[in-house]
This record gives structure tokens, C-alpha cells and sequence, in this order.
């Protein structure tokens, strides 16, 4: 990669990030995890509760690459179709038309999709992982770039479908957001007071979707020392292998480890998070700092983990400290 291309890089990432920033208050974490996503084509998992921003994030993100954008309220009537599309007959022509879902956006909103049951789950996923849709024999492409953020609510788990673990291995990263600290909200209220979340407050950043697929191809490019991709296996074997490595206690919570899609998310992952701190080498510190987001729904629990109230993070951070980093 050359010195001009790392600099161009930088200078799209800026004006993206300028933009986020502008409409969204905090939530650093997520903006980290959208761009790591957006720039490997991966998708993303958000855990909160409502009203902390997740569709103004990503609406924001959307309009500041000039990518379409559709959000999909998930319940338990919703049908494959409603997401992927259907064929409609029209009188006049005596012929059907297919009609495109909502999922052949750019960017795609999928609200509480544990509300949805498992078939459109199904569906939606496998959208997500073939990059393409099937209707009536014909096979659609999705556009490029395409993301997914999913979101799941925590307090309210009535009528809910939860979404199996083969399933949550295919999102590259699961963000948790936090509530804003009280300096964060009373910024938000300022805000709006000043008209910033109004349609003609936007500004156009001058980034297009053609940038964002030039950094993909950059972010690809990004140089990863062969033992920093034996760091990452490593970790990911430990996850298969606590008791010969971490506290027998946090062990035992443990029913079964990462896949390797793991040691994939946190190589491409890693790649992007480079990128987007100015580098086109990898270090340790961005394998570490994606440690929560890539391994979190991909650790299996037993329901110890659940009685004794131990979060998946502290079982991670235990990993991170049983292997030596390079």
C-alpha cells in the first residue's frame, strides 16, 4: 500500500467519521464496530435497550457514503418474503413482477430480530451470508457494499425466538451500548434543540459508495505478521481448551469454544481497525481491542455462567492473559 492510498484512506475515514459524530453522541464503540464492518463486509449484532441511537447510527453511516438505507421491524407475522421480496401479479400484463424486499439495500436496519420467528430468521441470515436473494427461480444480487445491524432487547424476552449459535457466528462482531453518561444525554437534548436531527441539517460529506469500496480493497491489503495470525489462532484454540490454560472456575463455564469463523473475524477485523487508525500493519492492541465484540457471541455458556452472574467478557479477558502476546 502506497503512502498516497493510506493518506486517502485516512481522509474518507475522517469525513465519515466527522459526519457520525455529528448526529451521534458517544457510542464510540459502535461507530468502531460499523466501519470495521462496513470496510470487511461483514455484519454486526447490537444488544441494548431502546432509544440509545441505533438507527440514527446507522441511517447517519448510510447517508454519509451515500448508500441506501432501510430499517425492518421485526415481529412474529413477519414473513421471509416481507424481507427478501415476492413475486405480485398484475392483471394488465397477465404476468407476474417481482417486487424487491426491503433486504436489497446497502445498509439494513433489522430491529429486534429475535422478535421474528426462526424461518425469516433463516432467511435473513442466509441472505446475509450468500449475498444474494432467490425469487420465483431467479437469483438477485444484493448491492455492494451490504450491511446488516441487528438488534436484540434484553428486557423483554416474551415472545421472543432466540437466535441459535450457528446462526450468531455469522455476524463478525456483537456490540453491547450502555446508557450515555449524563454530560453525553444533556448534549443529546442540545442537539436537538438546535435542529441537528432535522433532514435539511445534512451536509454532505463527498464520500460515495465507489470509496467505500476502495477501502474494502485496501483494508485487504493491510499487511498481518504471520505471528500475529498464530497470536489469533492461538486464542481461539484456548477458547476450545480453557482447563489447560485459564482458572479452573471461569473453565468450567465454558460448554464449547470458537469456531475458526472466530480467527477469520479477527483477522479481517484486525485489517480494518489498522486501517482505520491510520496503518497498513496490524498489532497486537487491534487484535486485543476486538476481543469482546469478535468472541462474546461466540462463546458457549453453560447456564452456571447465567446463575453465577459471569459475563462473557470476563472469561475472555481471562484468555487474552493466558496467551502470550507477540
Amino acid at each position: 500500500m502506497t503512502a498516497d492510498e493510506l493518506r486517502r484512506a485516512g481522509d474518507i475515514v475522517a469525513r465519515v467519521t466527522e459526519a457520525f459524530e455529528a448526529k451521534v453522541v458517544g457510542q464510540r464503540g459502535l461507530r468502531d464496530s460499523l466501519l470495521v464492518a462496513l470496510l470487511t463486509g461483514g455484519h454486526v449484532l447490537l444488544e441494548s435497550v431502546p432509544g440509545l441511537a441505533k438507527t440514527t447510527a446507522a441511517q447517519t453511516l448510510a447517508r454519509a457514503v451515500d448508500a441506501s438505507f432501510r430499517r425492518i421491524q421485526c415481529t412474529p407475522d413477519l414473513l421471509p418474503s416481507d424481507i427478501t421480496g415476492t413475486q405480485i401479479y398484475d392483471a394488465k400484463s397477465s404476468t407476474f413482477v417481482t417486487q424487491l424486499g426491503p433486504v436489497h439495500s446497502h445498509f439494513v436496519l433489522l430491529d429486534e430480530i429475535n422478535r421474528s420467528s426462526a424461518k425469516t430468521q433463516s432467511a435473513m441470515l442466509e441472505a446475509m451470508q450468500e449475498r444474494q436473494t432467490s425469487i420465483g427461480g431467479t437469483v438477485y444480487r444484493l448491492p455492494q457494499p451490504f450491511l446488516v445491524l441487528a438488534t436484540q432487547n434484553p428486557i423483554e424476552q416474551e415472545g421472543t425466538y432466540q437466535l441459535p449459535e450457528a446462526q450468531l457466528d455469522r455476524f463478525l462482531l456483537k456490540e453491547i451500548l450502555d446508557y450515555p453518561s449524563p454530560a453525553e444525554e444533556a448534549e443529546i437534548i442540545r442537539r436537538i434543540e438546535r435542529g441537528v436531527y432535522e433532514a435539511d441539517a445534512e451536509q454532505p460529506t463527498g464520500v460515495h459508495l465507489d470509496d467505500v469500496i476502495e477501502l474494502q480493497s485496501l483494508a485487504k491489503r493491510v499487511y498481518i505478521d504471520p505471528s500475529i495470525v498464530n497470536y489469533i489462532v492461538q486464542l481461539v484454540y484456548v477458547t476450545r481448551h480453557p482447563h489447560s490454560y485459564i482458572a479452573g472456575t471461569l473453565a468450567d463455564y465454558i460448554q464449547f469454544g470458537a469456531s475458526p469463523r472466530a480467527s477469520i473475524a479477527f483477522t479481517q477485523a484486525a485489517r480494518a481497525l489498522a486501517l482505520l487508525n491510520g496503518r497498513d500493519y496490524v498489532i497486537p492492541d487491534d487484535v486485543k481491542h476486538l476481543r469482546h465484540g469478535v468472541l462474546r457471541h461466540r462463546l458457549i455458556l453453560g447456564y452456571e455462567a447465567a446463575a453465577d452472574e459471569v459475563k462473557p467478557e470476563t472469561i475472555i479477558d481471562a484468555i487474552f492473559g493466558a496467551v502470550r502476546t507477540p
